[in-house]
């Protein structure tokens, strides 16, 4: 066997070892991807279930929940709480929105986020006052989005909360 054989051959083995590694590093990207992607919809998960459970403990808070917020029965601590639980309720569906949209997780986290509060938390004036706060920092298509979503229009969005059969809980 030739020099020139023998270096045709090593070349080859390297460029094969080349492609080798290049799908073998392909294959690990992807399955990091996959991991990184689960650990968001768990994280999500993880967030909500842990409100549910909490406030399933706690008796104060649910009594808190279970109020007419658009009564104007609220007390200014109240009506406080109403306004931090719905900030925290948005910063939630905003998180949730961005990792719907850069594909990181499922879109069933943001739906499931997004049927509990059109069940007429979004409906109580504070609430709509907090959006409001909120409204002018994001970017137009998610306002569009949201408010769609929970009011269906924007006349609706102005008329405010209607129900009045089952508080914080119906959607028309």
């Amino acid at each position: 066997m030739s020099v020139e054989t023998i270096i045709i051959i090593v070349q080859m083995v390297a460029a094969f070892g080349v492609v080798v590694s290049v799908i073998y590093l392909g294959i690990q990207i992807h399955q990091q991807n996959e991991i990184t992607k689960a650990q968001f919809g768990h994280s999500l998960t993880h967030r909500m279930y842990e409100r549910y459970f909490n406030t399933s403990k706690d008796k104060e808070f649910s009594n808190f929940l279970s109020k007419d917020w658009a009564a104007g029965e609220l007390d200014n601590a109240d009506k406080w709480r109403v306004a931090v639980y719905v900030n925290a309720l948005l910063v939630d569906i905003f998180d949730t929105y961005e990792k719907v949209e850069k594909g990181f997780v499922d879109e069933t986290h943001l739906k499931m986020r997004m049927h509990m509060l059109k069940l007429g938390t979004m409906k109580a004036p504070i609430a709509q006052s907090t959006w409001k706060y909120w409204k002018g920092i994001k970017s137009k298509e998610f306002v569009e989005w949201f408010e769609t979503e929970i009011y269906g229009d924007r006349a609706t969005f102005k008329e405010g909360y209607q129900e009045e059969i089952i508080p914080n809980v119906r959607r028309d």
